[in-house]
């Protein structure tokens, strides 16, 4: 068993990245010390490597979290895709060098080559990749419910959710917990069952941590519903799922 610490200096994964794993449900210690220390096995040692491996490949948390929680996660189909991602990456990084080189040796005027700037062939790749993991039951039943909706009945959806979220500024002054807010948890709860998956407590509580990571979701809800709002709905989720 590693500490958390030992785990840190051995894979160079900050000890606030690896809290952070654990707090959403993508890598769990494998038990925690009397005095509370999370502790790794080399289960959990293999696992950050694939979760590190697909991260290089600029795969989304929420989509790695879905890939190695699948209940069919083969890691050898999922080695041979990350095989064939990183190669195509360094053809493109070698393309790239090739055309700097070239640009340097010739200058800019002479060299009007954009063809080592497309990424087609990569995204295309990844898009393949993470679809094919997409088993679970709640991204079988987006895929159905998603299936066949207009670019904007989907931006309609999406401007919903947003004055949800909206509603959630409105009251940021006030106790999460309050009747207000546990209304607002549960509306929310059930637009997204209504219109995406069945939304459990288990991963609206999920989504209320992403609604906090620092990432778009954090920046375009504050944008719309003013400053704080996502920590609070985050806050309001977490009393309403009794966290």
């Amino acid at each position: 068993m590693r500490t958390v610490h030992e785990m840190s200096k051995l894979t160079g994964v900050s000890i606030r990245t690896l809290q952070y794993y654990d707090k959403i449900g993508l890598l769990h210690p494998a038990e925690y010390s009397a005095s509370g220390y999370r502790l790794y096995d080399d289960a959990a040692m293999e696992k950050l490597q694939q979760i590190l491996l697909f991260r290089e490949l600029e795969f989304p948390l929420k989509d790695i979290k879905r890939i190695v929680d699948s209940p069919d996660f083969d890691k050898s189909k999922a080695l041979e895709q990350q095989i064939t991602l990183l190669t195509l990456k360094k053809e493109h990084i070698e393309n790239l060098i090739d055309l700097a080189r070239g640009l340097k040796a010739m200058g800019v005027n002479h060299l009007m080559d954009f063809e080592p700037f497309d990424t087609h062939k990569i995204d295309e790749y990844a898009a393949q990749a993470k679809a094919s993991w997409g088993t679970s039951k709640e991204y079988k039943e987006y895929m159905e419910k998603s299936h066949g909706r207009t670019a904007e009945e989907n931006a309609m959806l999406a401007q919903q959710m947003m004055d949800i979220f909206a509603e959630f500024g409105r009251i940021r002054q006030e106790d999460p917990s309050g009747r207000a807010a546990q209304a607002l948890v549960k509306k929310l709860q059930d637009f997204i069952t209504e219109h995406f998956y069945k939304c459990s407590d288990e991963i609206l509580y999920s989504l209320g941590i992403m609604y906090t990571d620092g990432s778009d979701f954090t920046t375009n809800i504050d944008k719309r519903a003013g400053e704080g709002a996502a920590a609070f709905t985050y806050r309001a989720i977490k009393a309403y799922c009794k966290k």
